[in-house]
């Protein structure tokens, strides 16, 4: 059986510099919290946990004075401020595409702009850019086409993607919202590394001749499950797998199959993408 990877896969730059950030603190035995995980990628949390790192649920659980890192998701103002308040010594690394989408929201929301952002409401990345917004009841989420549909006119809208959206729904959207408002701004914060990870699996599936695709990260990943969402749209048989244990699990899945694409999302650890491709072979 032939491996053909996609081109490009696993961990981004946001992320790998967040998880370095991390292990650079943990090697100076410094305790290290974060609010909610700082990775979707249960393996990859687990070995951080491990080394020591503290995941809280909110900040009110994070000691004073201790050390947390924001997480290349980002988070509120209002968190931030709380943690400063509270005498943290924050270090931020939200990745600075996620960065862009909060300046943009907090700048265009002051100019009067209608907030629309195209997004999971739950994904935590969309919580921290709302987060940023200057008036909170001028800005809502929409997922898809059919919701915004549903968006009410206003004299100026301005559109903000979450990092990990494709273009074509950013094109989409925007071409429902135009008939919305007298003024639409699009604001493509898509990050480079998402588009370029969705345009490999692309390519595997639809030029590499492969018979299946075996996906690798986290089912919490909104990045890995757009990777899904492409193969599944180009009609090839996809394997969705965590770690080495569903792997074994599904080993009939790989039965008359000559050719298997792999492909990672962008919160994918090296080490795990390499441990499950020598399962394979």
């Amino acid at each position: 059986m032939k491996i053909i990877m996609a081109e490009h896969a696993g961990f981004c730059f946001g992320v790998k510099r967040a998880v370095d950030a991390i292990e650079r603190s943990l090697h100076d035995n410094r305790e290290v919290w974060t609010i909610g995980l700082p990775i979707h990628n249960p393996q990859e949390v687990s070995r951080l946990q491990a080394m020591g790192l503290k995941v809280a649920d909110s900040a009110d659980e994070i000691p004073s004075g201790a050390r947390v890192l924001i997480r290349a998701h980002g988070e509120a103002l209002e968190v931030i401020e709380a943690l400063r308040a509270k005498g943290a010594d924050v270090e931020d690394m939200t990745c600075p595409f996620v960065k862009k989408a909060q300046n943009l929201a907090a700048e265009l929301s002051r100019e009067g702009y209608h907030v629309v952002l195209l997004g999971d409401k739950n994904h935590p990345e969309i919580q921290g850019i709302l987060g940023h917004v200057a008036d909170i009841k001028n800005a809502e989420v929409t997922l898809n086409e059919d919701e915004a549909e549903r968006i009410k006119t206003y004299g100026k809208i301005a559109l903000i993607s979450q990092t990990t959206q494709r273009e074509e729904r950013l094109s989409r959207v925007s071409a429902i919202l135009v008939g919305k408002c007298s003024q639409l701004h699009v604001c493509n914060t898509i990050c480079k590394a998402t588009a370029e990870r969705q345009d490999a699996v692309l390519e595997l599936v639809m030029k590499g001749n492969v018979d299946g695709v075996v996906l690798i990260g986290g089912r919490s990943s909104a990045n890995t499950g757009k990777l899904r969402d492409i193969i599944d749209a180009e009609n090839v048989s996809v394997l969705w797998v965590e770690d080495e244990e569903e792997l074994e699990k599904n080993k009939d899945w790989f039965m008359d199959k000559n050719m298997i694409g792999i492909a990672a999302g962008a919160s994918t650890p090296e080490w795990l993408i390499n441990k499950i491709m020598n399962n394979i072979a």
